[in-house]
């Protein structure tokens, strides 16, 4: 079972976890994970399983998913952005966790087109609670940067990436506008390693001198969050 330390807003504190299933309260809950065949959202619908929790995995290609689990449900839509495509899929879903993002530079807007139509669909359908992912370029720099952070590498992905961050912040806007009870998750930059449960959160800023996290540990803070009440309508920074 997973320890969380206490945040205080806008001050990055070491979080020590013990790895193992994220700590997401005494109940069992239906989740809905979007982008689940990702390298995010395959980590969330696994950990959440792991955990105890019933799971709708949204899925555009399910030969891409091979995920099998008893309490495991495999929705196959055509994308994310026709809210009435995911109503049905959300209803009587207790959150939504979406790990939806561009690949690659080339993508496009995905993160604001598709979470344009899960928030609408998630009002549809009456849910409330919503963590997404964005990227740490999108927040401010915090306090206590290391000047190789501030200096070099911020600038340079922001300039490089430019439009990739253009649309995680439409989309966290789209995000903050909605009458969802939203957490966005701000990871630096994500790396394919096992899950440590172990790294530093900063509710309603960046970490300072963050340099990665693995998309593992990503997905264990997001289900972490849903429980968490000094994550709502808060920015959640997250770094080793």
């Amino acid at each position: 079972m997973a320890y969380r330390g206490q945040d205080t807003p806008g001050n990055a504190t070491a979080d020590a976890r013990h790895t193992g299933q994220p700590q997401t309260g005494r109940q069992r809950k239906k989740l809905t994970g979007g982008g689940a065949s990702g390298g995010i959202g395959g980590p969330v619908v696994q950990q959440a399983l792991d955990a105890g929790h019933k799971v709708t995995a949204v899925v555009r290609d399910p030969a891409r998913f091979e995920v099998s689990h008893p309490a495991l449900e495999v929705a196959t839509v055509p994308g994310l952005t026709d809210p009435e495509a995911l109503r049905p899929v959300l209803e009587a879903s207790d959150a939504a966790l979406s790990g939806v993002g561009p690949r690659g530079r080339k993508d496009g807007p995905v993160a604001s087109s598709t979470t344009r139509g899960i928030l609408r669909a998630m009002e549809a359908s009456g849910v409330r609670r919503f963590v997404a992912v964005s990227a740490v370029p999108v927040g401010p720099v915090p306090e206590g940067e290391s000047w190789l952070n501030r200096r070099i590498i911020l600038p340079l992905i922001s300039a490089f990436a430019r439009d990739v961050y253009a649309d995680l912040a439409d989309m966290e806007e789209q995000i903050r506008r909605s009458t969802t009870e939203w957490t966005i998750v701000r990871p630096p930059k994500l790396v394919n390693k096992p899950l440590t449960g172990t790294y530093r959160t900063c509710v309603g800023g960046n970490v300072p001198r963050g340099y990665t996290i693995s998309r593992a540990d990503v997905a264990h803070a997001m289900l972490a969050a849903l429980d968490d009440p000094a994550t709502l309508r808060q920015a959640l920074g997250i770094a080793y």
